[in-house]
């Protein structure tokens, strides 16, 4: 022992990712995605874009569903048009759901956290596309996929994400859905 804290259990894709490869020989195709998603996270989101295509290209649609998932999900994000980023996290969301099967390696019970940010991606993407309901159903499975998050940095993210597209779409309860505007002063009894 070193003296050094127990680590916390994640349930972030990228934390996640980072797990996996501590607990395994490296993984070079998750060693690659991490570089070009810090490389994304500097500004630059063409060069990110080009690598993640690259790797993409590498790997196909045929390779580990752990790595089509990372990789679609973060391409996802580079994309300039709505349309490609809903391609883009459809792949995501499949390969996840491939991982839960368990057909590809990996544990399936481990995967269930990376449901609620997948569906709720799908939600906005939906709702960049103007197709509301197909937003609405996405978000009722982020939500009820919320279950499987922890109580952690991520898990607190993605339930915000959630509530924040809730009040978008009018889902929070409010009798109209108007959530646009400045809230709305309610009449004194």
């Amino acid at each position: 022992m070193t003296g050094q804290p127990a680590r916390q259990p994640t349930t972030a894709p990228e934390d996640v990712v980072a797990d996996r490869q501590e607990q395994a020989a490296p993984d070079a195709v998750l060693t690659r995605i991490g570089q070009v998603v810090m490389l994304h996270h500097g500004g630059d989101r063409e060069e990110a874009r080009h690598r993640f295509l690259q790797l993409w290209a590498e790997i196909g649609e045929d390779g580990a569903p752990l790595h089509r998932c990372t990789l679609a999900h973060y391409l996802a994000d580079t994309q300039d048009d709505p349309g490609d980023e809903l391609a883009w996290d459809l792949r995501a969301l499949s390969a996840a759901e491939e991982l839960a099967d368990g057909r590809g390696a990996g544990d399936p019970l481990s995967v269930r956290a990376f449901f609620p940010s997948l569906h709720v991606n799908l939600a906005a993407d939906y709702v960049k596309l103007g197709r509301a309901e197909a937003a609405r159903s996405h978000l009722r499975r982020a939500r009820r996929a919320a279950g499987s998050l922890t109580d952690d940095g991520y898990g607190n993210g993605v339930r915000a994400a959630i509530s924040r597209l809730e009040r978008r779409l009018g889902e929070d309860g409010s009798p109209d859905g108007d959530t646009w505007g400045p809230p709305r002063q309610r009449p004194t009894p």
